[in-house]
């Protein structure tokens, strides 16, 4: 039987943008040199060429050419900025290395990382609402129905709503149940979403009058039948039909099309974080944490000195903790507490709790005992950001107790996370609380990008400065 190829739906936003990036960059040189009344050159071309070729790489890498997915415009703004930056520091390297940068006056440089800048940030935002505007008008455009007035349904119809370049307007909600499944169906006209339309037969009435032109199939898959069913119906139109999983069945509703073996598949446990994106963000972690440490050495050497001197016991406490793939790993820290629990029991801390010294009180409430872990991520065992490492105790208990525990180690756990800087800190002494924080940790996978771990490591100095840890 021959390969079956599954063509995915290209967006025009990041074709614009390229082409878009492409030309502003070429004439940003030559303007800013005639600006400030230079003579242009051969390194002028060659610069202008480098300087797409790069951006073109680097912004895939910080993600500014994929689909919006609802951002805002303070966080593109901010993710262009980043990205042109980066990218601004790899042509002067390159120019360094070949000396192209002799070619050119130090004012002109500068006055390009900000022209070029400038450019950028113009032609994404106005390309971004420019589109935006066309689909609110209905410009480009397809005419959709979503049947399946459930929650997967409601999803979809959000997504759509809120993405800039989706290409959908969400005509109306149409199934067969009736009004005695209504209950997710009040989620959606409460949200004022789309309206609920009716069933397949006023569907089909309306794909015949010209006024639905795409159906997206939200139904259960264990509802075979209905969907067979439909699928003969529209097979007789010439609507375009679509058949959206019922992933939520496993919560795969961040599943993605990949490839195995030349054969078209869906992940459903996997990490984001390999090939070019985990060599990134390991670069990320090493580059940091070595600079880090040379930067905090005077306090870890004074953290460790009041640990030693304060109460008995080592001053480094290396405990037992589930790392990537759930390979045992031992995360160091500073003693804060006059035991060392390490078995298969271990109490997690409370607020006043007695087994604290005095000295652990101040470095726990101050996350200093957590410095020690730049070496975890060092060594590679950790990550700067990521699901926070339980004590296997922990672990072995909650994963008896709550489904998709262990997915939380499909990434390097790491020194803070997701859960630490959105609430979700400190003592999970209920299974409710401990789900709260999954649930922010399979988000944190699911959306993962370098942008991502930038945020959480400067929203967790802000975090350490208000907090009230123990």
């Amino acid at each position: 039987m021959p390969a079956v190829n599954i063509r995915t739906t290209r967006s025009l936003l990041p074709t614009l943008l390229h082409i878009a990036d492409s030309i502003l960059l070429c004439l940003s040189l030559p303007l800013v040199q005639w600006l400030t009344q230079q003579p242009l050159n051969q390194a002028t071309t060659t610069s202008s060429l480098v300087a797409c070729i790069l951006l073109f790489v680097i912004g895939e890498l910080f993600g500014i050419y994929r689909p919006s997915r609802g951002r805002t415009a303070d966080n593109e703004v901010s993710l262009a900025t980043v990205a042109w930056t980066t990218t601004f520091v790899c042509i002067l390297m390159v120019g360094l290395f070949t000396r192209t940068t002799e070619s050119f006056a130090r004012s002109t440089i500068v006055a390009w990382y900000f022209v070029g800048g400038l450019l950028l940030l113009c032609s994404h935002m106005s390309i971004r609402s420019i589109l935006e505007s066309m689909g609110r008008l209905g410009f480009g455009t397809r005419k959709t129905a979503i049947v399946g007035a459930n929650r997967l349904g409601l999803e979809i119809a959000r997504n759509a709503t809120i993405a800039v370049d989706s290409g959908l307007t969400i005509v109306g909600f149409f199934d067969d149940r009736g009004d005695t499944r209504d209950s997710d169906r009040r989620i959606g006209a409460a949200d004022d979403v789309a309206p609920f339309l009716g069933d397949s037969t006023k569907l089909m009435e309306m794909i015949a009058a010209g006024e639905i032109d795409t159906v997206l199939l939200t139904l259960p898959m264990r509802a075979e039948k209905r969907i067979q069913s439909l699928l003969n119906q529209l097979a007789n139109t010439t609507a375009s039909a679509y058949i959206v999983p019922d992933f939520f069945v496993f919560e795969l509703l961040h599943s993605r099309w990949t490839h195995v073996g030349g054969l078209p598949v869906v992940s459903v446990f996997e990490s984001p974080m390999y090939g070019v994106d985990g060599w990134l963000k390991r670069f990320l972690d090493l580059s940091i944490s070595l600079i880090g440490v040379v930067l905090v050495s005077p306090i870890l050497l004074v953290c460790a000195a009041l640990v030693r001197f304060s109460s008995e016991g080592p001053v480094f406490f290396r405990q037992k903790r589930y790392g990537l793939d759930g390979k045992e790993i031992l995360v160091w820290k500073f003693r804060t507490m006059y035991t060392c629990d390490n078995g298969p029991v271990v109490k997690q801390a409370t607020k006043n709790d007695p087994r604290i010294t005095k000295v652990g009180a101040i470095l726990r409430k101050t996350s200093l005992d957590e410095l020690p872990q730049l070496f975890n991520v060092i060594e590679g065992s950790m990550s700067l950001v990521g699901p926070r490492p339980h004590a296997n105790a922990h672990n072995e208990h909650f994963r008896k107790l709550i489904r998709g525990y262990m997915m939380r180690h499909k990434v390097k756990p790491g020194i803070t996370g997701l859960a630490q800087v959105e609430g979700s800190r400190g003592e999970t002494d209920t299974t409710e609380k401990m789900e709260a924080r999954l649930f922010l940790d399979h988000r944190y996978i699911r959306e993962w990008s370098i942008w991502m771990d930038i945020k959480i490591l400067f929203k967790t100095f802000f975090v350490v400065l208000r907090q009230d840890a123990y």
